[in-house]
């Protein structure tokens, strides 16, 4: 694809919210969902004119935002000086009953490693299997498989 403005609109327009979704699933508070995001588009920017089309586009934004967020998560780690920040934005402005288990949810979620929390992403956004096996780099029974072992992990986990 070449790197022009106006293909980047275009690619940002057709999938920001798949990468802000992407972003939300990794990040544990709202600057760090911005910083992710950030860091996605220049790495998109700076991988469009190398994009050859052998997947389509939205699974190449997906394979980048991932990508990004994964290592981001690595780098994290890494550091040795960080203060865990709470999570407490509302996803809706009540407590309903809803509303707490999409809380509890993403909790889980968010202990689950990097690459499991990727797989559970691309599952939750009604995914087929093939395409998150296209979108991770591994076999669609693979998918399958660690699909089993993660619904297992999250539904043991302790929600302390």
């Amino acid at each position: 694809m070449e790197k022009t403005e106006a293909n980047f609109r275009k690619l940002l327009n057709e999938h920001k919210s798949t990468i802000y979704s992407v972003c939300y699933m990794f990040s544990k508070d709202q600057d760090e969902v911005e910083d992710l995001f950030q860091e996605t588009l220049i790495n998109l920017w700076n991988g469009l004119d190398k994009f050859e089309g052998r997947s389509g586009t939205g699974t190449w934004v997906w394979r980048i935002a991932l990508n990004t967020c994964i290592n981001s998560d690595r780098k994290k780690k890494k550091r040795v000086d960080t203060v865990p920040l709470t999570f407490d934005t509302d996803f809706r402005d009540d407590n309903s009953v809803e509303n707490r288990q999409v809380k509890l949810l993403h909790q889980r979620i968010s202990r689950l490693q990097p690459f499991d929390r990727a797989i559970v992403l691309l599952w939750l956004e009604n995914m087929s299997y093939d395409d998150i096996a296209a979108i991770v780099g591994i076999s669609t029974k693979a998918v399958g498989v660690r699909l089993v072992r993660i619904r297992e992990q999250l539904k043991n986990m302790n929600d302390n």
